[in-house]
């Protein structure tokens, strides 16, 4: 491998089938702009890297280079580090997440609600050991539906 950067060896290629710039921007359909940035290995005016490799590879086919061999000079030439993003949640799914949320404290606190009165129904329910003296003396009589009062003791 020689060091001629990626931009001179393609200009140089492109020269030598006696190609203009505007000729491969033609064939390519890639700006002239973005062809000289290229030439100048001005990569990083360039919108981005799936877009360079693109522009190379269509690059290299019209001058009569096999791209793979300008890919591997380039990414040998450039230090590129990929970047894979972390899932991350839309701005839809975390709404319908909140909802979600939302309406399992809300069936929660119902819960709760239900239990506590339960709870204190039956806590605070009558016994007969907890009735005025007055009223202990009295029973119903079962069969006249009357009220006797009962003597004790």
């Amino acid at each position: 491998m020689t060091t001629e950067s990626i931009g001179s060896f393609l200009k140089r290629q492109r020269e030598l089938k006696a190609m203009s710039i505007a000729e491969v921007s033609r064939v390519t359909r890639i700006p002239a702009a973005t062809l000289s940035a290229i030439e100048s290995d001005h990569f990083d005016d360039l919108p981005g890297e799936v877009f360079v490799r693109g522009f190379l590879r269509s690059y290299a086919q019209a001058v009569g280079v096999v791209p793979n061999e300008v890919l591997a000079r380039y990414t040998s030439s450039r230090r590129v580090v990929f970047v894979t993003p972390l899932p991350t949640p839309s701005p839809v799914h975390a709404a319908r997440e909140g909802q979600g949320r939302r309406f399992g404290v809300a069936i929660a606190f119902v819960l709760l609600l239900i239990l506590f009165t339960l709870a204190l129904s039956i806590v605070l329910k009558p016994r007969g050991h907890d009735m005025p003296k007055e009223l202990s003396f009295l029973q119903m009589d079962d069969a006249s539906s009357e009220i006797v009062h009962v003597k004790r003791g």
